[in-house]
């Protein structure tokens, strides 16, 4: 539970000026006079007070409208807001009434309250800063005593202001399996616009974060970045406007308007979406760094400071074909190779209509008699014989057009007045309507029933397949149908917030045909997600690296599968296989009874390897060394403790040309002044280990002078821990 402390308002004359918001090593300056706008001054590194008193009437102060509203002198900038008044005036105008600050937890929370002196609305503007990361976060309440409702047009959850310069973007552009690919590229004069249109998954095309490089062309250990992440599941829009006069960027992060008017009645509150942002002065793995901190410690990511278990989860190695005495032997074969979890995926359940595949029973909880006949209960009894935890896969957001439940409940599927359906998955999926509540006690029984009956389940999968197709709410009013992306996300959150209040030790992972929801509007509900469908460990490389960038190595799920894999046809070592999946949370995705003896021992030594350094992995401090996106035929990342005594470095072979130049890695986040012993992990079976097992080197001479890894075959790959002597 959050303990707020409360302060009393600060004297007049302490913001009758500045406004600062510090963390550890950054500072936000803000400038506001009572009765005045409020104004941008400066982010980036911390400011001593004599520092900050110098930037006034400078061209240092950047004296930019803090949160523009349309209408406001500032009209080379966009707003950040924009209204239409009951009377059908367009314009607001916001000066500064109060601010005032508080502590909670870990951070200290600035408010900042603004009105519009001819129409009674009322802006507060938050800034949440933390005292163990640099992390700021940003959001508004806006609300009104007009005598009518006013429509918000435009209504973002924050805006930087940042000096002209050199200046780079890099966001994230994919689509299902082939998540996550950053894109970088210079901020010339112009607009660019990020924008995701889905109302329910937001990350599989292009996602809700993106880094800004102030010294050119970005890297991943040095030089200013600036990293934001809008904290939403639903449709989105990120801005970044070059003014005319070449002096600024813009940034604007918040939910996308073209969709989404929201109709505020008098008195209503309507809070926007969080904005989190950090700056680090060491590149982009700095950037990572904070954003991983803050989401494992500050509540981010459920039980975010906890390691995860080893899982073996039954989808591409039986799909559908779920029975019982399929379900004990995959149990038997993940506790023989020295696994901790089974899932049991789609496809157990149904009465009338029974699940053989994507086009039926879905909404239809309850357990499939024909194929297991003893229930989910003897599937948890035999986990527990074996000494490991037992999960099951939903998807409770979704029904079939073949289903009892929409038999029963047609209404309560999202649908458009006068329209057929639109149909999702195998052409007959739709989404529930969370935005009536019936429907969200019925999304919450889903889970409340298992756990009831099965109290002993450790995990739950949570898979959300089918995209917002039917732009349409029975339950939302006529006049309010645009309210439908923010009513659907707040119905989740509530549905998931119950799970949580009554189901906190719950493991569950977010998925969404893989990676469709990595973002930070869902994962304060969920322990880790699917990172993404491709199982394919050389494209994973990639996508992997991609994910990183900004959510933590505990909460991505990274599975050993079959070879050649089914979407690409790659064939690939068991070796590849598992080096790559090691590198975040560990687990496995095929059937066992079809491995070879080889691929089953490399296996056993993988797990058995990475068991005793998970936490160093998956909640150490990421330094990501050579990108697989620079044509240099190798990726590599490393891991280390606070105390920089331990470290775990991989390395994957991505290209290779006979004579082509293998780069020396240069590792990070060592102390120049130890030395490492260096022990070689998951040696290939039948191979003795690297010639630098066992070998000692100084932390300069690995960060200085680097390593040489002789990778000079496709998908070679190794892991090695570091240790401090």
């Amino acid at each position: 539970m959050v303990v707020l402390t409360m302060m009393s308002a600060l004297p007049t004359w302490a913001w009758k000026g500045d406004i600062v918001v510090s963390t550890p090593k950054t500072s936000l300056v803000l400038h506001a006079n009572e009765g005045g706008s409020l104004r941008f001054s400066y982010f980036g590194e911390k400011l001593t007070s004599n520092e900050i008193s110098q930037l006034k009437g400078t061209s240092m102060d950047l004296n930019q409208a803090a949160y523009p509203a349309f209408g406001q002198h500032d009209m080379l900038d966009l707003p950040a807001i924009q209204v239409l008044h009951a009377d059908g005036q367009w314009t607001l105008y916001p000066t500064v009434d109060d601010v005032t600050t508080q502590t909670e937890g870990n951070a200290t929370v600035t408010t900042i309250t603004m009105t519009d002196k001819q129409y009674p609305v009322t802006l507060k503007v938050f800034y949440k800063a933390y005292s163990t990361v640099d992390m700021i976060e940003t959001w508004t309440e806006i609300t009104h005593r007009e005598k009518k409702a006013i429509t918000l047009k435009r209504y973002d959850s924050g805006h930087l202001a940042i000096p002209q310069g050199n200046l780079y973007m890099i966001h994230m552009h994919g689509n299902w399996n082939s998540e996550t690919y950053p894109t970088c590229e210079p901020i010339n004069p112009g607009l660019k616009v990020i924008r995701n249109t889905d109302g329910v998954r937001n990350a599989h095309n292009d996602a809700p974060e993106m880094m800004l490089s102030l010294d050119g062309k970005p890297q991943e250990n040095k030089g200013r970045v600036i990293g934001a992440a809008l904290c939403w599941s639903g449709n989105y829009e990120l801005r970044v406007n070059n003014s005319s006069d070449n002096r600024y960027a813009h940034f604007y992060a918040g939910i996308a308007p073209q969709t989404t008017e929201y109709i505020l009645e008098p008195k209503e509150v309507f809070t926007t979406p969080k904005l989190a942002f950090t700056l680090s002065n060491e590149g982009m793995s700095g950037v990572s760094r904070n954003f991983h901190r803050w989401a494992r410690y500050e509540g981010w990511l459920h039980q975010g400071d906890q390691t995860r278990k080893i899982l073996l989860n039954s989808w591409e190695g039986v799909y559908f074909d779920i029975n019982e005495e399929g379900m004990f032997q995959m149990m038997e074969d993940i506790k023989s190779m020295g696994g901790e979890l089974f899932v049991m995926d789609d496809g157990w359940f149904g009465d009338k209509y029974q699940r053989n595949d994507d086009v039926t029973t879905l909404g239809d909880w309850m357990v499939d008699k024909k194929k297991l006949p003893n229930g989910v209960a003897s599937l948890v009894r035999k986990a527990k014989s074996l000494g490991i935890e037992f999960g099951i896969w939903i998807e409770p957001e979704s029904s079939n057009t073949k289903s009892e439940f929409f038999e029963k409940h047609p209404d309560w599927v999202l649908q458009e007045k006068n329209r057929d359906l639109k149909l999702g998955r195998g052409g007959t999926q739709m989404l529930l309507d969370l935005c009536n509540p019936k429907v969200q006690d019925f999304v919450f029984r889903v889970v409340d029933d298992l756990m009831t009956e099965n109290p002993e389940i450790y995990y739950i999968k949570w898979d959300a397949n089918c995209a917002l197709q039917n732009f349409g709410s029975n339950y939302l009013p006529a006049n309010k149908q645009s309210h439908l992306y923010i009513e659907y996300h707040r119905g989740l959150i509530k549905t998931l917030q119950r799970i949580r209040a009554k189901y906190p030790k719950l493991v569950i992972q977010c998925c969404s045909s893989g990676g469709g929801r990595v973002n930070y509007g869902l994962l304060p509900y969920f322990e880790e997600f699917w990172t993404s469908d491709n199982n394919d460990p050389y494209q994973r490389v990639f996508i992997q690296w991609g994910t990183s960038y900004f959510f933590p190595s505990n909460a991505m799920a990274q599975h050993i599968a079959h070879s050649p894999y089914w979407n690409t046809g790659r064939t690939t070592p068991i070796k590849y296989r598992t080096d790559v999946a090691m590198s975040g949370r560990l687990g496995m995705e095929l059937q066992p009874r079809k491995m070879t003896d080889e691929e089953r021992e490399q296996s056993r030594r993988a797990i058995n390897d990475y068991k005793p350094l998970r936490e160093l992995i998956q909640l150490g401090n990421l330094y990501r060394l050579i990108s697989p996106y620079d044509n240099e035929g190798i990726a590599s990342l490393m891991y280390t403790n606070d105390a920089k005594s331990k470290a775990v470095l991989f390395a994957y072979r991505v290209q290779y040309l006979y004579n082509m130049k293998t780069p020396r890695i240069h590792l990070a986040g060592l102390d120049a002044t130890k030395n490492y012993r260096l022990r070689e992990l998951n040696v290939k079976v039948g191979s003795e280990p690297s010639p630098l097992n066992n070998k000692v080197f100084s932390g300069k001479l690995l960060m200085e002078q680097g390593l040489y890894l002789p990778l000079l075959k496709d998908y070679n790959s190794c892991v090695f821990e570091l240790t401090a002597e």
